[in-house]
Parts: C-alpha cells; sequence; structure tokens
C-alpha cells in the first residue's frame, strides 16, 4: 500500500516491492480519522494512518549475500511468493470488488456497514466459497477456507472505518486483476460463473453513476467519462460493456460470459441490486 497525501487517497496493489506480497487494510485518511486522533490523544496530524491490526508480510528468499533478520518481525521467508500473492489477490482483493459495487449501489458508506447486510454478505461468501477459492491454487500451510473467513472478520471490523468508495476506486485497473482472472479460469474449465458475472455487472451499473436510490454517484474512475459512457450504451446492448478489450480480453469474447453477464445486467437494471442478489442466493436468475 502506497500512501500518497498530496492526492488524499491509498492506491493499492497486491505488491508493493519485486517477489513480496504485503497486506494490510489502510483506510483512506479522512476528518473521522484526524477528529478520532485529536479527541482521544490531543495530537492535530493532518494525515494520520489509521490500519488494522492484521498484516501479513511474505518475501521470496532469493537473497545472494545475506538477508536482514526480517522473520524476527513477523515477516514470512519463502521459495515462491506466488502462491500467496494469487491467494491475496483472488480473495481478498476480488472479494472487496464483489461487494464493493453492491453496497455502494444500495448506498452503504462503510465496508463494516456492508458486512452487516445479510444480502452484501452472503453474496461475498457465496461468490468466494463457489467460484474464486476453488481457482486457487494451494498455498503452503494454508486454508484456504479459513483465510476467506479471517478475510470476513477483517472486512467486518468497524474499527477500520474503510469505505466503500475506496474500494469501488479505479475498478478499470482492479477489475482486469481481481475478477476477470477468476472468470476466465472457469470459463477454460468448464464451470459457471452467474456470481463473478453479476459482480462485473454491478461494477457496469455502477459506472452508470446513479445508486438504486436514485443519488448521484461523483466519478470515482481516472477513466470514468469512458466507463460511464460504456455503462449507458450497455442498459440496452449489454455487450458494449464487455467490448472494453482492455479490460475483458477474450473473456469479454466468450459466449458464455456474454450470455451470463447479459442476464445479470438486465436483472440488476429491473429489480436492483439487493433483488438480483437475492435471486442470485436463491438459485434464480
Amino acid at each position: 500500500r502506497l500512501a500518497d497525501p498530496g492526492l488524499g487517497r491509498w492506491i493499492e496493489d497486491a505488491v508493493a516491492f519485486p517477489n513480496g506480497m504485503v497486506d494490510r487494510i489502510t483506510p483512506a485518511t479522512t476528518d473521522r480519522e484526524r477528529t478520532f486522533l485529536a479527541e482521544n490523544f490531543g495530537i492535530a496530524d493532518d494525515w494520520p494512518v489509521f490500519c488494522e491490526e492484521f498484516k501479513q508480510w511474505v518475501l521470496q528468499d532469493t537473497f545472494t549475500l545475506g538477508r536482514p533478520a526480517l522473520e524476527e518481525v513477523g515477516v514470512t521467508f519463502v521459495a515462491d511468493v506466488t502462491p500467496y500473492e494469487h491467494m491475496k489477490i483472488r480473495i481478498l482483493n476480488g472479494g472487496h470488488a464483489v461487494l464493493a459495487y453492491a453496497g455502494g449501489l444500495m448506498g452503504i458508506h462503510f465496508v463494516h456497514e456492508a458486512m452487516q447486510d445479510a444480502t452484501v454478505r452472503a453474496f461475498l461468501a457465496k461468490v468466494a466459497h463457489e467460484e474464486i477459492i476453488p481457482c486457487v491454487p494451494p498455498v503452503p500451510d494454508t486454508d484456504l477456507g479459513a483465510y476467506h473467513r479471517l478475510i470476513e472478520r477483517r472486512f467486518a471490523n468497524p474499527k477500520i472505518g474503510d469505505t466503500i468508495r475506496r474500494l469501488c476506486l479505479d475498478g478499470s485497473n482492479r477489475q482486469p486483476k481481481f475478477i476477470v482472472p477468476s472468470i476466465a479460469d472457469r470459463l477454460r474449465a468448464g464451470q459457471g460463473i452467474a456470481g463473478l458475472a453479476l459482480a462485473s455487472a454491478l461494477w457496469c451499473r455502477y459506472c452508470f453513476g446513479i445508486t438504486d436510490g436514485g443519488k448521484t454517484i461523483e466519478p470515482n474512475d481516472p477513466s470514468w467519462e469512458r466507463l460511464q459512457g460504456a455503462a449507458r450504451r450497455a442498459r440496452a446492448d449489454p455487450m458494449a460493456w464487455l467490448a472494453m478489450s482492455d479490460i475483458y480480453g477474450d473473456t469479454g469474447r466468450s459466449p458464455v460470459m456474454r450470455e451470463n453477464f447479459a442476464r445479470a445486467l438486465a436483472a440488476v437494471w429491473a429489480k436492483g441490486a439487493r433483488a438480483a442478489i437475492d435471486d442470485y442466493l436463491a438459485g434464480g436468475a
């Protein structure tokens, strides 16, 4: 995670340095954090950095001239960091992307509030366990089911104050890393993609720029104008969204993806995000 106070935002990626993976949820700094620091500690700080208690730092042990004893402060050294990166990107970051646009369309502000919503939480669990986790290769000494349960607890932590809008930020960069690869893997394996297609449809609907409650969604992506244009065309022609080849590539040309996405987007427009997700959870269209 890289802080950029000048822009007033956090830039999240799976790897902040070569051959390593860092995982710790760190929300953007807002007046909430500044006020808390001032009221509880008497400290005035324009850019306090808040974070969760959990942290994971994995480094590939390929040092050629010795290395610092970072294991003494919790670093895990491994022969290959790739499985850990893959796990985090698909399950944690992918999980954020699954709940983000559902929460955004429902007008939910905080991530922990989304986790308190039975529909959103069940949506995350179903997509993760049925469509994402089965695509993640084994990780040494790691139970992927237990890893996801830990992630659910982390997302539900009210002390973090992470926002749905932050998770929705920069989808044009995040979706090709966090969601589309899982869809592609399942298509290659001939497996169902109903949940992931719905997650993608919710992103499209979010980029239309209006919540289900009628509130304006302010631009939330460097490519917002392009995304909004595609989302508005997709209301009548869903393929206009999948035609963004830099995001979907061959996945957007898959007949199975096209069918699932079109059905999901039609349901979101016809019923709203909550009802469309409830239908998916019930096994309906």
